[in-house]
């Protein structure tokens, strides 16, 4: 842990403690260069966690939706700012669900960031979501991208 004060590593726990009722744990350090004593909190980072089609959760891995997404816009003009700014939204909008996610909307979730961003990407990703058996879905889907509506 580095000193606020002097910004050393040389620090030590001094006293530590349960706090927010048990939620965290407090812990009073002092800095072995420069003297000074500080305060700690560690507290536990509130988990996402994603509902597998077949029933078992498992945390939220925003590095499995950029292999997604950087697999299907391979070849394509689209900057890495834009995958690092939709992957980013996708995991807020996980996060706000309020329990666990379903992938199948984690996946809806994909499709409709994908749509404006590149269109061919769409096509691949959903061929792959939406599980694609043949030519007429992928005619399907076009014709939906046609549709203003």
């Amino acid at each position: 842990m580095r000193c606020p004060h002097c910004g050393a590593e040389d620090t030590r726990v001094i006293d530590s403690r349960p706090a927010e009722g048990n939620a965290a744990i407090r812990r009073r350090r002092l800095c072995e260069v420069c003297g000074e004593r500080f305060t700690t909190y560690e507290r536990r980072e509130p988990a996402t966690m994603v509902r597998k089609r077949d029933g078992r959760l498992e945390p939220f891995a925003p590095e499995k939706i950029a292999a997604g997404v950087s697999s299907a816009l391979a070849g394509r003009p689209v900057e890495e700012r834009a995958v690092a700014a939709l992957v980013s939204e996708i995991e807020s909008r996980a996060q706000a669900y309020g329990g666990p996610v379903p992938t199948a909307e984690i996946g809806h979730w994909v499709l409709e960031s994908l749509r404006p961003l590149d269109e061919v990407a769409y096509l691949r990703f959903a061929s792959v979501y939406k599980e694609f058996e043949g030519a007429s879905d992928f005619e399907k889907e076009m014709a939906a991208l046609e549709d203003p509506s």
